[in-house]
């Protein structure tokens, strides 16, 4: 049952001297219309006599054309008014002086969009991936819409991935689509993105071909924006949307890596382990951009923005480090960057330091936010979803922010 309390404004305006057809403030009509027929019985006459009806009658009709008459409130099976309160349940009702009540704002819940089932196949193999169209986008539009791609992590799912990071719920607010690749467990017993392996460190093979492959594909059949798709992920799934960043400068527009690692920080299962434990990376950013033409990596790097707890227990938060220190000290285009650096409290939450590297038109192109006191998990998170930290600063939205922000001088 919803609940409506009279505005005091709306009182003032029905009760002005503007509107004549208003009881006007500081009369007692009620009163006036009893003391008539009480005055009428004391003196032996019956109100609703022939005679004296006619006379209470036209006393009531002179009152009305003065604009004096009240309306009187009349009882409703929708409504009921107790203490100056109006409880609507169904249809609107009248406050306690019978002007009707102001009705409540009403928020209406977004419309849900799809989340539709796929599978891509090429000579790398096959990957099931889940499709988020929001409402809005499903509607027929003249303006390509934006396409986030979401890398899970390890042991997870799109569905677990979707709920922790509420990305799909933004997708409703901002209007684009999301795209959930989800990793065989043939290909890795714990659903792990293969990252470190060689194969799939390259353009045009393994597992960055799958992912970009299921990107062509959602893009060639909905109406994207190729100048506005972009790629993030969480662990491995970090891991891997730096691989794709790397591989792919042309098609994705900027990273999101959380709790991630560098590009070529490792070449089989032992040094992935090593380099998630100490931090300390095979390659840095100079070897990094040498190796690039060999490995099939394109020669420019794609913006990124970095999240990572400095408590992190499975990833060292050094791995965060790398991929900035990867890109920055490179630089853009051979320029230097600048780094804008301040340190916040999330609302309610965790404080975080975050690093803005910005080019000469303080365009930031790398931001790095260290999040401090939390694990291996998504910052700002919904618990619902594995690997979530509620507590600190909304990665999700931090990250959306920074991708609209980017420009984009050519297409795909």
């Amino acid at each position: 049952m919803k609940i409506h309390r009279a505005s005091p404004s709306r009182l003032s305006d029905n009760l002005s001297p503007q509107n004549p057809t208003r009881p006007q403030r500081g009369f007692d009509l009620g009163g006036i219309t009893e003391t008539i027929a009480g005055a009428l019985a004391a003196a032996g006459l019956n109100p609703q006599s022939g005679l004296m009806k006619g006379v209470t009658d036209t006393i009531h009709r002179a009152l009305e054309g003065a604009g004096l008459r009240q309306r009187p409130v009349m009882p409703s099976e929708h409504a009921a008014t107790i203490d100056g309160t109006c409880h609507e349940t169904v249809e609107p009702c009248t406050d306690v002086v019978g002007i009707p009540a102001e009705p409540a704002a009403r928020i209406e819940p977004p419309v849900p969009g799809e989340f539709l089932n796929r599978s891509f196949t090429n000579d790398a193999g096959t990957r099931t991936y889940k499709l988020y169209i929001p409402a809005s986008c499903a509607m027929e539009s003249s303006e390509p819409v934006p396409m986030v791609v979401m890398l899970h992590g390890c042991t997870q799912s799109p569905d677990d991935f979707a709920t922790g990071t509420r990305m799909n719920e933004l997708a409703d607010e901002r209007g684009f689509l999301v795209v959930y690749p989800a990793q065989a467990a043939n290909a890795n017993g714990s659903r792990c993105w293969n990252w470190f392996r060689p194969e799939d460190q390259s353009r045009e093979s393994g597992e960055p071909s799958l992912i970009a492959g299921i990107t062509r594909e959602v893009a060639s059949t909905y109406r994207v924006d190729d100048r506005r798709i972009f790629v993030a992920g969480m662990s491995a799934g970090a891991a891997m949307a730096v691989v794709l960043g790397a591989a792919y400068p042309e098609l994705y527009a900027a990273v999101g890596a959380h709790s991630g690692l560098p590009y070529g920080a490792a070449h089989d299962v032992p040094s992935a382990f090593a380099v998630m434990q100490s931090g300390r990376a095979r390659s840095g950013a100079l070897e990094r951009s040498k190796a690039m033409p060999a490995s099939g990596v394109a020669s420019s790097w794609t913006p990124t923005i970095v999240f990572h707890g400095d408590q992190d227990r499975t990833v060292d938060p050094q791995n965060g480090i790398a991929i900035v220190e990867n890109m920055t000290v490179i630089g853009l285009d051979g320029q230097p960057l600048r780094a804008i650096a301040r340190t916040e409290t999330a609302p309610g939450g965790r404080k975080y330091s975050r690093t803005d590297y910005v080019d000469n038109a303080n365009q930031p192109v790398v931001e790095h936010w260290i999040v401090h006191g939390a694990g291996h998990a998504w910052s700002g998170g919904n618990p619902n979803g594995s690997f979530t930290d509620a507590l600190g600063p909304d990665a999700s939205a931090e990250m959306i922010r920074f991708f609209y922000s980017q420009r984009r001088s050519g297409t795909s």
